[in-house]
């Protein structure tokens, strides 16, 4: 399973997505890639108002706030697929 966290610097809900998701990497066990939207122009337009934004096998998940037992439950549905 692949997890991506889109994210920019300075971003405080960021920095509290990727805390959640790197607790939860440690029972999942998921591969955790951190994209920075400012990286590219594209991705800046398409999330630049709705970061933090994850993915989780290329489907948009979460965004804006990740509540942790959301995230767990939806880690499990996608494991047991």
């Amino acid at each position: 399973m692949i997890v991506t966290l889109y994210t920019r610097e300075g971003c405080c809900l960021c920095d509290e997505a990727r805390e959640i998701l790197i607790r939860a990497r440690a029972r999942h066990g998921f591969d955790l890639t951190e994209c920075d939207i400012e990286a590219d122009e594209a991705l800046l337009r398409a999330y630049m108002e709705r970061i933090p934004v994850v993915e989780i096998d290329g489907t948009e998940a979460f965004e804006l706030v990740i509540d942790e037992s959301d995230l767990e439950r939806t880690l499990a549905r996608v494991e047991q697929a």
